[in-house]
This record gives C-alpha cells, structure tokens and sequence, in this order.
C-alpha cells in the first residue's frame, strides 16, 4: 500500500468515527440500482463520464442518424428520394435541438432558431 492509501483510509475511519457521515443525504437508505449495470464494465465508465457531461444514449443514436442521413444525402441521385430524406432529416435535426435546448445547453445559434421555425411550419401544415 503506498502512502497516500494509508492516510485516506485513515481520514476516513476518523471522520466516519467523528459522525460526520451520519447526516448525509440517503443515509440508511438502500442505494439505488445501477442503471449500467446491464453493461459491459469495459464501457461503464465511458458512459457515465457522458451521462454527466450531458450526453445521453439517446443523443448519440440520434447524432448517429444524423450522420447516416446525411451520408445517404451526399450519395443519392434520385431527386425525389433526395427530397424525402432532406426532410427525414431535417425532422431528425429538430428532435435533437428540442432535446439539447430543454436540457438548457445552447443550440447552434439564432440561425436554427428562425430555421426551426420554417420547419415547423413545412412539417404542421
């Protein structure tokens, strides 16, 4: 054991001997399940690190749908099938801001915010 280990351990046993621990909130309570428990250890982490910088599975597969699109787009000769996939993702894009604007993060500007508003008007017709 090194050095550091040692004193933590005993800052802790002190601390918890002190009743410094006993007011804590969920104190006595059971701790609630781990919602990534069903995941590989090897990526646990790495999902928890993007839970808590804000990022959710759900964003990711929706950024990943995103990209698809906009690759079909890239590589799409018929004009009719380029016209319904321009609007599969511009309906895709909308779902993402809404979903980035309610957590309170800033989407990529006003100019989405005047674009969002012609989307909505071309999609609730």
């Amino acid at each position: 054991m090194d050095f550091s280990f040692i004193v933590s351990e005993d800052r802790i046993k002190k601390a918890y001997e002190d009743g410094e621990f006993d007011h804590l909130p969920g104190y006595g309570k059971p701790l609630k399940p781990d919602e990534l428990a069903g995941l590989p250890e090897e990526i646990r982490m790495a999902y928890r690190m993007m839970k808590n910088a804000g990022f959710t599975p759900e964003e990711s597969v929706l950024r990943q749908e995103v990209m698809t699109i906009e690759d079909l787009i890239r590589n799409c000769h018929d004009e009719s099938e380029r016209e319904r996939l321009n609007r599969q993702l511009n309906e895709k894009l909308l779902h993402y801001n809404r979903m980035i604007s309610k957590r309170g993060m800033k989407t990529n500007s006003s100019i989405f915010k005047n674009y969002e508003q012609k989307i909505e008007k071309k999609l609730f017709k």
